[in-house]
């Protein structure tokens, strides 16, 4: 049975948040009408539909809106039956959960702040990243294809920022998480993650995102240490 109502989802270019519910729909198939943010400019309709947090990604569909990736993602699963996401088994889906928690508090956030921070706070935080980083690497080892079998799912697409983004933020903050020799099996479901179809053709320039993280990382040091 098909499932009725306009869907609309607002965005920033450059959110991997953003991307998390692109690369959803897209494998779901559901189309719907992207409108553009300007997350430092927040437009009326922004802070109208997600007045709680007034952050994308919000997703419309038949006029509610939904925010937070995690909630969206789980949204649409649940609303659009075809190519799930998470694991049919319960007790599958709570590890998924679980490993995505660990990974948004531990790896994303430890991430982002080695990037946007210098010396001894910089190191700690590296650190914390690449000892969480080694958890998942354990959970993926032997896993064929994904972290949801033979095609995406969940947890690889809310971990899918680390195949695009974290090379940037790498290069950017001059650092290093990814050690291919470390993380054989990271290594290769991020080159597995970026030769799929949705994925490639949805990416955001990189020389773009270069220049955005420069900025951002630049600005929200100098404001931690002022």
């Amino acid at each position: 049975m098909a499932v009725e109502g306009e869907v609309k989802l607002l965005g920033f270019w450059v959110s991997p948040f953003v991307f998390r519910v692109e690369w959803a729909l897209k494998i779901k198939g559901v189309k719907y009408k992207y409108i553009e943010e300007d997350i430092f400019n927040k437009s009326t309709l922004l802070q109208e539909l997600n007045p709680v947090l007034k952050k994308v990604p919000v997703l419309v569909h038949d006029g509610k809106a939904i925010a937070e990736s995690f909630v969206i993602l789980e949204y649409v699963d649940e609303t659009w039956k075809q190519n799930p996401l998470l694991p049919q088994d319960p007790y599958h889906r709570a590890v998924a959960r679980f490993w995505a928690k660990f990974a948004e508090e531990k790896i994303l956030e430890g991430a982002w702040n080695a990037l946007c921070s210098q010396g001894e706070e910089k190191q700690k935080a590296l650190q914390q990243t690449i000892e969480a980083m080694e958890k998942i690497e354990g959970e993926l080892e032997g896993k064929q294809q994904f972290f949801g079998g033979e095609n995406i799912g969940y947890l690889d697409i809310i971990l899918g920022w680390i195949s695009y983004y974290l090379p940037v933020w790498e290069e950017v903050g001059s650092m290093q998480i990814i050690d291919p020799v470390k993380f054989p099996a990271i290594t290769a479901w991020i080159n597995r993650f970026l030769k799929h179809p949705v994925i490639k053709d949805t990416l955001p320039p990189r020389e773009k995102m270069l220049v955005y993280f420069h900025q951002r990382s630049k600005a929200l040091g100098s404001t931690s240490h002022g």
